[in-house]
C-alpha cells in the first residue's frame, strides 16, 4: 500500500484546501468519486453538477450544485474538475475543463478512442495543466496483496495470471446507457479499462493480444462479454475476462508460478460498500475479512504450505496523489504513458477480436508524454 493518508490530516489542518468540482452524479460520481474525494485531507468538493434530481444536494449540503458543466467554470475557485459522465462526453468535457485553465481527472475509459486520449494530452500539455484517469482499482486490497506477493517472489518464475470480472444480471438493465450502442458503451469499455491497467501494472506491455468480444444476452446491441488473452515473452501469459452470465463466479484472480499459486476467491468489498451508501469509518478503509483473503501456497521439498495474504487497499490513495501533484510534492502515479497505453489495449482488442487473430502489441510514440 503507498500509504498516502498518514498524517494527511494534521499536515492540512488549518490550510487551504484545493476545490474540486465533480461532473456527473450517476453511479460513479455518486458512489467512487464523491465520497472518496469528500474523506481526503486537503480537497474539498465544491461544487457538483447534477442536471435532475436533489440527491447531490441531500448528500452534500455544503457542495454548490449547478446543472452545466459551463456553470461549473465559471467559478473561478475551482481548480479540479472531476469527470463523471457517460464515456461518450469525456473527450469533449475534459477538453473544455483544460482549456478552461482547470486540473482533471477523467473516470474510466478515458476515452472512447486512443486518438482521442493523445489529443486531450496535447491540449493538458499545452495549457500546462494535470490530466489522469481514475484507474482506482490499482488501489484494490486483493490488488496490493498480488503486487506484494510477486515482489516477495515466492511464487518462483511467475507462468500465468488470470483476472476475471464475473457477474449474473442475465437481462438489461432497462435505460442503462452503457447498454446503448454509443461510442465506448458496452462491457469492453466498461471493465477491460481496470483489468487492462492491472495487467500492465504487474507485468508491463506483452507482445501479443488475442480478444474475443461478443454479445451472450439476447436482445443485447452492445458487447458484455471479452476474454483478452495477452502474450508475453517467455512462458507467461495473461487472461482478462468478464461476463454477465456466471451464476457460479469464477475466482477474482488467480496466478501461477514455479513454486505456488496466489487465489483471491471474492471481489475487495469496498465497491459494494459504496454503492450501499455507507463510508468506511475510521484511518483504514481495508474492509477485507480475514477468511476472504487471498491464499497463497507455496510447494516446497514436496510440501504444500498455504497462508492468507494480509491486504491493505483505499481508493483515497488516488486522490491522495493528485493532491499532492497538484501541490507539487509529488509525481502522478497514473501516468500519460500507462493511460495511453490502456487505451491502446481496448483499441488492439477490438482489432483482434473483428480479425479472429492475434495481432503484436505496438510501442506507444507520443511526444506529449
Amino acid at each position: 500500500m503507498l500509504n498516502f493518508l498518514r498524517n494527511s490530516t494534521e499536515e492540512f489542518a488549518g490550510y487551504l484546501v484545493i476545490e474540486v468540482g465533480l461532473v456527473g452524479f450517476g453511479l460513479a460520481g455518486k458512489s467512487f468519486h464523491a465520497p472518496v474525494i469528500s474523506a481526503v485531507p486537503g480537497l474539498q468538493l465544491s461544487a457538483i453538477v447534477q442536471r435532475t434530481g436533489d440527491e447531490a444536494a441531500k448528500l452534500y449540503p455544503d457542495a454548490k450544485i449547478v446543472h452545466s458543466l459551463d456553470e461549473l467554470l465559471a467559478i473561478s475557485t475551482i481548480r479540479l474538475v472531476v469527470i463523471a459522465t457517460p464515456n461518450q462526453t469525456h473527450f469533449a468535457f475534459a477538453a473544455k475543463c483544460l482549456q478552461a485553465g482547470r486540473d482533471v481527472v477523467v473516470d474510466k475509459p478515458f476515452t472512447t478512442t486512443l486518438a482521442e486520449a493523445r489529443e486531450l494530452y496535447q491540449i493538458a500539455k499545452k495549457h500546462g495543466r494535470i490530466l489522469t484517469v481514475y484507474h482506482n482499482r490499482r488501489f484494490d486490497a486483493d490488488f496490493h496483496a498480488v503486487r506484494s506477493v510477486l515482489a516477495s517472489g515466492e511464487l518462483g518464475r511467475v507462468i500465468r495470471f488470470e483476472s476475471f470480472y464475473d457477474r449474473f444480471r442475465p437481462t438489461a438493465k432497462p435505460g442503462a446507457w452503457r447498454e446503448k450502442p454509443e461510442p465506448g458503451s458496452g462491457v469492453l469499455f466498461d471493465l477491460a479499462p481496470h483489468l487492462i491497467d492491472q495487467a500492465l501494472t504487474l507485468f508491463g506491455t506483452p507482445a501479443s493480444l488475442c480478444a474475443d468480444i461478443r454479445t451472450e444476452r439476447e436482445g443485447l446491441v452492445t458487447d458484455d462479454a471479452f476474454d483478452l488473452f495477452l502474450r508475453y515473452k517467455g512462458a507467461l501469459r495473461v487472461q482478462l475476462s468478464a461476463t454477465m452470465l456466471a451464476a457460479t463466479t469464477r475466482p477474482r484472480l488467480r496466478i501461477f508460478g514455479t513454486r505456488g499459486s496466489l487465489v483471491k476467491m471474492d471481489f475487495d468489498p469496498l465497491e459494494p460498500t459504496l454503492r450501499a451508501g455507507p463510508i468506511p469509518p475510521g484511518a483504514s478503509w481495508a474492509l477485507e475479512k480475514e477468511e476472504n483473503l487471498a491464499e497463497l501456497t507455496v510447494v516446497d521439498n514436496g510440501e504444500s504450505v498455504s497462508r492468507k495474504v494480509p491486504s491493505a487497499g483505499d481508493w483515497r490513495d488516488f486522490y491522495v496523489n493528485v493532491r499532492d501533484v497538484l501541490l507539487k510534492k509529488a509525481e502522478l502515479v497514473v501516468t500519460p504513458t500507462q493511460v495511453l497505453n490502456v487505451m491502446l489495449g481496448l483499441e488492439l482488442a477490438l482489432e483482434s477480436s473483428k480479425q479472429q487473430k492475434p495481432v503484436a502489441w505496438t510501442q506507444l510514440t507520443f511526444s506529449g508524454v
